[in-house]
């Protein structure tokens, strides 16, 4: 079994996606009703928009559903493929 050296080019920038998820919320909305609105706190919510937390795929999921955008768009800020 051979294993695949990482690929530089998949790296996530969670500073990136924390800045995608900040634009997200906008200003209509604070990061206590966005954390309840995809199951978080609010703080771990903070820590994610200052790239200190990564979110895991299930809050990814529901932080795309809400707010009508793909789980590629938050990671790497392109819309993919339609």
């Amino acid at each position: 079994m051979s294993t695949a050296a990482p690929n530089p080019d998949l790296s996530i920038n969670w500073k990136a996606v924390g800045r995608r998820i900040r634009e997200l919320r906008g200003f209509d909305t604070n990061q206590a009703e966005m954390a309840c609105a995809v199951g978080v706190a609010q703080s771990h919510l903070s820590a994610i928009e200052r790239g200190k937390k990564e979110p895991g795929a299930a809050v990814l999921y529901r932080i795309a559903k809400q707010y009508g955008k793909s789980i590629e768009w938050l990671l790497t800020g392109d819309e993919g493929q339609p």
